[in-house]
């Protein structure tokens, strides 16, 4: 009796340990399939007639099975609600499928990403008001006008029987080179649940569309829907009358964060749809419609000609995936007109206005770049780029982009409480705490070490100073304007490039290597805390000779034991002395003249969280080397790239950058 109680309490544990979701340090999981599914194999459930090939491609349904259901889900639960408000957190998944229709039959019935409360069949009983807890995105290609169907190329979101919209066609541009899910080419999908505002965003785009995309948002809460842990997966079925299979050739699935992108050159290659045997009329018919559509082609070229011209010729880099692209007349509208009234805030770059989206009533912030600025299309291109796919909540969000002619525009989210330099320097209309001023502190710090370390790529920023620190409802620090960003490979050497930043905040090194890395974006970092702790600028020309240079200053105090003497004179007293002091051991740390002996951001971050230094950095404050830099008399802290270079133009060839 005791053997079996202690087979059964095994049993029990391993149990417990192959239903535990693997949890990131954020409490994220994320399913990566992005090299089709051989490697996740085991962790497949499958039902019906699906199955995963010897290729490593999921095959859901198969055209030579009518009147089929199939389901194929990641077996392991996922915790989809934050366990202290019970609200349902924000995820991502793209995933690359293709609809093959067999010649001559009837288009198939549904494919579906889902996301279920059970593994495999649904169930039928009612729970509550909500029907079966089921999540799905539907992409259907059969035409079915009683259930609302509008078109057989259509998407819809759907809560089980709850629909949250009418049906969508796939493709609302009504160009010829359309998107087409019956198109036998793979299809790649996204589909992204933003829990701040509430609103599933579905975007498809064709493999060989020239990579155009279709974006489609839906808004509902799907907190009561949800439960805790949900199942994520695929469905698929067929009628009678039809004929198809549906394949998925990766997927990748994130809580938290974005969804790690796909590389469609390194997925499988699909099965050779309706047999590799081809007759010479085919081969002439085939040969023969190339021909006439190439001829089409060109004629239209040469018709449109003088209207692409006007609107603007489409650059190589507009045809990546990226994030949202508004049209002109959307912006126009949500801004009223660029109104005076909506007007944020400007500066050399143009105007920022604030923007209520018409179908949404989303609040946003519009940056109108202006055609004589100095961020141009490529700063313009690199912010999209760096932008698009960055997800954090310490990030300021871009939502999307909009180009007409020599009208540049960004969409970001609102900040309402503006940027941080509002409220330390000069005379400011309110005086932060060291509450929030420490909590400011800590958030951009988790931005910064997001963008350096836990991103797809390294992003090292280029020009953090507290202009470009917003504040959101409240008043959490969120990094903003990536107009400067530089992008490079994990591990890899940047290339060295222009030197750009804003003085007081430009590492020494880059006017020598001109190569930004991590250990630069962690020098300008430094400067940020100790203006955030005194309340001034990193040079400032109206303050006293021995009080020009902020971090000079800072250190002469330190070594006469006197550090407390540099706070904010306007905080009363009232602030925490140990975190004061941390935080300014750590911006003298991270201004150091040695790349090499700055702190990583992963090290300023534990400090921070902990709130205590670490032996070496006591050991570092007994000699600190710190470089001044000579000021003009000019107030407003310059641009290091107008003191050094000639202005920077987009025309004038590469750049380096």
């Amino acid at each position: 009796m005791a053997a079996k109680l202690i087979f059964l309490f095994l049993v029990f544990l391993l149990f417990l340990y192959r239903v535990k979701p693997d949890l990131d340090n954020d409490g994220s999981l994320l399913t990566q399939l992005t090299g089709g599914f051989n490697a996740e194999r085991k962790n497949m459930s499958l039902e019906g007639d699906a199955v995963i090939d010897n290729n490593g491609i999921l095959q859901l349904t198969n055209k030579s099975v009518h009147q089929g259901v199939s389901h194929a889900f990641y077996k392991y639960p996922i915790q989809f609600k934050n366990s202290s408000n019970g609200k349902v957190m924000s995820f991502s998944t793209t995933f690359a499928f293709a609809l093959i229709n067999e010649r001559g039959k009837l288009d198939g019935h549904d494919f579906a990403f889902t996301i279920s409360r059970s593994l495999g069949l649904f169930n039928t009983k009612k729970d509550g008001n909500i029907l079966d807890h089921i999540f799905k995105v539907e992409f259907h290609t059969f035409n079915r006008t009683k259930f609302g169907d509008i078109d057989d190329n259509h998407v819809r979101v759907g809560l089980k029987s709850i629909l949250l919209n009418k049906s969508v066609p796939v493709d609302q541009s009504k160009r010829r080179d359309f998107i087409n899910l019956k198109s036998d080419q793979i299809i790649q999908a996204w589909v992204e649940y933003d829990a701040r505002i509430n609103q599933v965003n579905v975007k498809v785009a064709q493999q060989f569309a020239r990579l155009r995309s279709e974006n489609f948002p839906y808004h509902v809460d799907l907190s009561p829907i949800f439960k805790e842990s949900m199942f994520v997966g695929f469905s698929g079925s067929t009628s009678l009358s039809s004929s198809s299979s549906h394949y998925v050739l990766g997927w990748s699935f994130n809580i938290n964060g974005g969804a790690k992108n796909l590389n469609l050159d390194k997925l499988p290659k699909l099965p050779t749809v309706n047999g590799s045997k081809k007759n010479h009329t085919s081969l002439i018919v085939g040969v023969s419609v190339c021909a006439l559509v190439v001829i089409f082609w060109i004629v239209l070229i040469f018709y449109n000609v003088k209207k692409l011209k006007k609107v603007g010729v489409v650059e190589a880099w507009e045809l990546d995936i990226g994030p949202h692209r508004f049209s002109y007349e959307e912006l126009k509208k949500a801004t009223k007109g660029f109104g005076e009234k909506e007007l944020l805030g400007f500066g050399g770059f143009g105007r920022v206005y604030k923007g209520t989206l018409p179908n949404s009533n989303t609040q946003v912030a519009v940056k109108r770049v202006s055609q004589n600025s100095k961020q141009g299309l490529r700063e313009f291109m690199s912010e999209v780029s760096s932008m698009g796919h960055l997800r954090h909540r310490n990030i300021v969000q871009l939502l999307g982009w909009c180009r007409r002619q020599g009208d540049l525009l960004l969409v970001y989210e609102f900040m309402p409480n503006v940027s941080l330099d509002k409220y330390l320097f000069d005379e400011p209309k309110e005086i932060l705490g060291w509450e929030q001023r420490f909590k400011i502190i800590k958030g951009v710090a988790l931005g910064l070490l997001y963008l350096h370390e836990e991103s797809e790529q390294t992003v090292v920023h280029r020009d953090i100073k507290a202009g470009n620190v917003l504040l959101d409802s409240e008043f959490n620090g969120r990094l903003s304007d990536f107009g400067l960003a530089k992008l490079y490979e994990h591990g890899s050497n940047p290339s060295t490039t222009k030197v750009v930043g804003t003085l007081g905040y430009l590492a020494p090194e880059l006017t020598r290597t001109g190569k930004p890395t991590t250990s630069s974006d962690v020098f300008a970092f430094g400067a940020l805390l100790l203006e955030v702790v005194c309340g001034r600028r990193p040079i400032d020309p109206k303050a006293l000779p021995e009080e020009l240079m902020l971090v000079d200053w800072v250190w002469e105090k330190w070594r006469l034991g006197a550090i407390l003497e540099v706070v904010d004179s306007r905080l009363g007293g009232e602030f925490d002395e140990v975190e004061a002091i941390l935080v300014l051991k750590l911006g003298l740390m991270c201004s150091n003249d040695a790349p090499k002996s700055r702190p990583t951001m992963r090290h300023v971050v534990r400090c921070l969280e902990t709130k205590q230094a670490l032996e070496e950095e006591d050991d570092f404050m007994q000699s600190y080397p710190t470089a001044s830099a000579s000021v003009g008399d000019n107030e407003d802290v310059a641009d290091v790239e107008d003191v050094l270079t000639p202005p920077f133009s987009v025309f004038s060839g590469d750049d380096g950058r």
